[in-house]
């Protein structure tokens, strides 16, 4: 039975901690340009001193900086900024210590998981099996996976971030619409492709020219996309276009029809693209992060840099509805241990990895769930 994993924050009455001085701030003197010496955030919470007190940023994120601002009332509030965007005047927290020595600290480990089914008393040194790879067994995984979700879909913002694979197979396009109509969807970030192709599939039956179920080619298959894209672009939008199709098939008609957000960010090769799709990286960065800035779960299937850019800008903590702080649940999935890997080589959140084909993962969870 699913347990949120409850939240230890310091104790503030330590020595260590009520002997630290306000940390020190500096001024912004350029736009977009941290003052000597920033300290440089994690994805951990990271508590810092003003005024005396301890305070802990609403929404974190990696590699900002931190600016103190000042509410209504006057008492200081804590902002994650990217560098870009610190305006000239922002104060901004110096320091490059994390123990509390400048009025600083990273907590890292902080949540107790009541669902540790690690064996009591267990501390061995040594034991088979305790990275993750394609020989690991998810099953337990898997069952957990389905418990947070079905807590997030009443209690949370369930976020995916989608590859192209998804819109090449019929069973794993259907599994996402059913995820989706059930309201295990409530944002899909993902590029040119996954949207081109899913389009494709709803109004052609192919996904770059193949058949989606036989994966058989069409004749001319390769002139799919592209038209597709030139009609989508015709009728203005990607939701004009599902509506004059009264599309009701596949991924994006689904989220058009059920209200779901679409981040689509542009690469240098897409063709088109779509209308929607955000060509300007940083803008398409900002998008990302206020898409991610209240989740809860986040699952990121076979998309390398959209999943190492989703990781980077997600804290690894974030606020429930009962207003505590609670855990983000973060999911890799790709059929490559690279991959997965590559996530954590970046210093991104711990995340929990299966190695699978995303098109069967997305089936199971969706049987798992009970929804096929």
């Amino acid at each position: 039975m699913f347990h949120m994993p409850i939240y230890r924050a310091p104790d503030f009455s330590q020595a260590l901690f009520t002997s630290a001085p306000d940390a020190t701030l500096a001024p912004v003197e350029m736009d977009g340009v941290a003052p000597q010496g920033f300290h440089s955030t994690s994805v951990f919470p990271e508590y810092i001193k003003v005024d005396g007190a301890w305070l802990l940023a609403r929404h974190g994120r990696m590699d900002a900086s931190i600016v103190v601002a000042r509410d209504e009332a006057g008492a200081p509030v804590l902002h994650a900024v990217e560098n870009r965007n610190l305006r000239t005047g922002d104060l901004v927290v110096l320091g490059r210590t994390e123990n509390a020595e400048e009025g600083i600290y990273v907590h890292a480990d902080c949540f107790d998981d009541p669902c540790d089914e690690t064996p009591e008393g267990m501390n061995d040194k040594f034991a088979f099996r305790q990275g993750r790879s394609r020989e690991t067994s998810f099953a337990r995984d898997y069952d957990r996976l389905y418990e947070r979700m079905r807590y997030d879909r009443d209690h949370g913002k369930i976020v995916w971030v989608l590859g192209p694979a998804f819109a090449f197979d019929a069973d794993a396009r259907h599994a996402m619409q059913v995820l989706i109509e059930n309201g295990f969807v409530d944002g899909i970030m993902a590029g040119n492709a996954l949207a081109t192709h899913d389009l494709e599939a709803a109004t052609l039956h192919t996904a770059l020219g193949q058949d989606i179920y036989t994966q058989q080619t069409q004749p001319n298959g390769h002139y799919n996309h592209l038209d597709v894209i030139n009609r989508v672009r015709r009728a203005g939008s990607i939701e004009a276009f599902v509506r004059e199709q009264n599309l009701d098939d596949g991924i994006i008609a689904s989220s058009v029809r059920r209200g779901v957000p679409l981040v689509l960010a542009g690469s240098i090769r897409d063709d088109g693209p779509l209308p929607g799709v955000i060509g300007d990286a940083y803008a398409a960065q900002t998008a990302m992060r206020e898409m991610v800035t209240d989740a809860t779960t986040i699952i990121c299937l076979a998309t390398m840099l959209h999943t190492i850019a989703t990781g980077n800008m997600t804290p690894s903590y974030t606020y429930g509805d009962d207003g505590q702080i609670r855990p983000v649940f973060f999911y890799t999935v790709d059929i490559s241990e690279f991959v997965t890997n590559k996530l954590l080589d970046r210093g991104s959140v711990s995340a929990t990895s299966f190695i699978a084909n995303v098109q069967n993962f997305i089936v199971i969870v969706a049987k798992g769930l009970g929804l096929m």
